[in-house]
């Protein structure tokens, strides 16, 4: 594949939250993502004798940021059958989540995986019998460590 001039635009993507990558198993599309991100903590660090009056910089631990995922309100249950699971203390609640941005043509170039993932807040959005706007909810996730990958 040559490489492309241009960047990849950002409306083509996939959610899946059991963390495979096959198209047909997505539960409900998503209209927004919004957090991905990984930071690496940093320690100062100074010997008692060091020669020179200076701080070592040395990695620290690996912190993931909270993830937001927003959507139409939808008939489905998976998400609330899965918030149930963590809020009853299931061992097997945590799972791996997929993000997949697609080309123009619908072919996966990026993945980004969230492991050890569990949902931390559930929210609908406002309801106003005034508006055309679609019933929209928003989970937020946090998970223990994010995976990038080009394909």
């Amino acid at each position: 594949m040559a490489d492309r001039d241009r960047p990849y635009m950002q409306f083509n993507f996939l959610v899946n939250l059991n963390g495979g990558t096959d198209p047909s198993s997505v539960q409900g599309g998503f209209q927004e993502v919004t957090g991905l991100s990984t930071e690496l903590q940093q320690q100062d660090y100074r010997n008692g004798n060091a020669p020179h009056n200076n701080v070592q910089k040395l990695t620290g631990l690996n912190k993931a940021a909270d993830v937001t995922f927003k959507r139409g309100v939808i008939n489905p249950n998976a998400l609330f059958d899965w918030l149930n699971e963590v809020r009853e203390g299931s061992a097997d609640a945590r799972r791996t989540i997929t993000v997949e941005l697609q080309s123009e043509d619908h072919h996966t170039v990026a993945r980004w995986t969230l492991n050890e993932a569990r949902p931390l807040k559930y929210t609908l959005g406002g309801l106003n019998a005034k508006g055309n706007d679609a019933a929209m909810e928003e989970l937020v996730i946090a998970y223990e460590r994010l995976q990038v990958e080009r394909v």
